[in-house]
């Protein structure tokens, strides 16, 4: 009989473990948040396996998350500033493992650097994706527009645009729910891991959709985005280390 899972980690804004041997360095910036409530029972065949969608009241979420990447960095040489600098686009889900660690499972990452794609679907297996990018800004609108290169289906794209409001002075416990997650789910040939990460508190704002024009949910698997999203937020963004793959989310501690 398979050992009963552990009680889910705090939903907190600051990082829940230590990072002690990091593999990547990087910085995400000018990140907009957009998410849409969804059914854990539509989700949970998209996740890999030793996870199950992560809810708050009762509900997981969708979200749609456009940022600039900033110098990437392997272990502790210094961020490559041309192809470690990049536009990206993702979809994420919500999810937690066995030992009750929160993290997201990626269904799609744009990224407009062919070098950096190849890498994390090659090392990672992670499902990136080449895309033509850009990231406008006029005053406190921001426009993120990307059409997807390699692979198909080409031509896949998304844009969005947005309204920088106020600082958040203390966000809501769903807001910390949706931005602060301390780690990602994957399956590495079959295996599920766990790989960590740690960044200060996200410094967020409030944020007004002003349009969207998307198809990367749908071809990420899941149904067309419907209504107005339940949470949209700006962040200018945090330095970021992520660490190196834990235990298999899926099996147990000796």
């Amino acid at each position: 009989m398979p050992p009963a899972a552990a009680p889910a980690e705090p939903i907190t804004p600051d990082p829940v473990r230590e990072v002690p041997r990091t593999l990547l360095t990087q910085s995400w910036l000018d990140l907009s948040f957009l998410h849409w409530a969804a059914d854990p029972a539509d989700v949970a065949p998209l996740l890999p396996p030793g996870t199950v969608p992560d809810t708050f009241d009762g509900l997981t979420y969708v979200g749609l998350v456009a940022f600039r990447m900033y110098r990437v960095g392997w272990f502790k040489v210094p961020g490559i500033p041309y192809l470690g600098t990049f536009p990206e686009t993702n979809v994420r889900l919500y999810s937690v493992d066995r030992h009750g660690r929160r993290g997201v499972v990626f269904r799609s990452l744009e990224a407009s650097r062919l070098l950096p794609v190849a890498a994390g679907r090659g090392a990672f297996r992670l499902p990136y994706m080449w895309a033509r990018m850009a990231i406008r800004r006029d005053k406190d609108t921001l426009t993120y527009t990307s059409r997807r290169r390699w692979p198909g289906p080409r031509g896949t794209r998304t844009r969005i645009a947005v309204r920088i409001g106020e600082p958040i002075g203390e966000p809501t416990a769903l807001e910390h729910f949706l931005t602060a997650r301390w780690g990602m789910h994957n399956a590495f040939f079959g295996q599920p891991v766990f790989l960590p990460n740690t960044h200060p508190r996200w410094p967020l704002h409030r944020a007004e959709l002003l349009s969207l024009d998307d198809e990367l949910v749908p071809a990420a698997g899941l149904p067309p985005l419907t209504g107005e999203p339940v949470s949209v937020l700006y962040s200018p963004g945090v330095p970021v280390r992520l660490g190196r793959p834990a235990r298999p989310a899926g099996l147990p501690t000796p």
